[in-house]
């Protein structure tokens, strides 16, 4: 049974159908959450929401757009609205970030064994992506992490496919001006 066929189900108030829902699509929803926020308790508590918001919801879904399509755009808005209100709960600045991580990086930087440095590498890119602002973090999760097309991430963020493109650009050049930063000033 495909997703059309299961929501029409879920619908008419089978419960089941909706479980079956969040089976098929719970893997990406935690997969986006945990590469946005960073934190697999906040991942896992957003994607609950993400998953009671589209039950509550399943009346007023049109079926323009596919399923799957209304949900990325349902945890797009989860997580940005997550963001948002960390940034303004925020009180560790850029600076202070390089001068608690400066010891850190300049171990990443000394060769350590390949799976260790692995580990160290994906902790400095995702401390990166936690600094980027939200518009910019959900773009790059969306394309790089979640592997959408252009059109999709358009669709999921409400917005234009040239804004789409302007995101995504501006996003790359931010977090390699923010990784050259933390990097550029070691020594190796």
């Amino acid at each position: 049974m495909n997703d059309e066929e299961t929501v029409a189900r879920a619908r008419r108030g089978d419960e089941a159908a909706f479980a079956e829902l969040i089976r098929r699509h719970h893997a990406w929803v935690m997969g986006l959450c945990a590469s946005t926020l960073g934190d697999r308790a906040q991942a896992e508590d957003a994607a609950q929401d993400i998953f009671l918001k589209a039950y509550r919801s399943l009346e007023r879904f049109q079926g323009t757009a596919s399923f799957s399509t209304w949900l990325h755009r349902i945890a797009v808005n989860r997580c940005l609205d997550l963001l948002r209100a960390r940034a303004r709960r925020k009180t560790e600045s850029w600076d202070a970030l390089l001068e608690d991580e400066g010891e850190r990086i300049h171990q990443l930087l000394a060769a350590p064994p390949d799976e260790e440095r692995k580990r160290e590498d994906a902790d400095l890119v995702a401390r990166v992506m936690a600094r980027l602002p939200p518009a910019y973090r959900m773009a790059l999760t969306l394309r790089e992490v979640q592997g959408l097309s252009y059109a999709e991430i358009a669709e999921a963020m409400s917005c234009s496919l040239d804004a789409v493109k302007a995101r995504l650009r501006r996003a790359r050049q931010v977090f390699q001006e923010r990784l050259r930063h933390l990097t550029g000033s070691m020594s190796v």
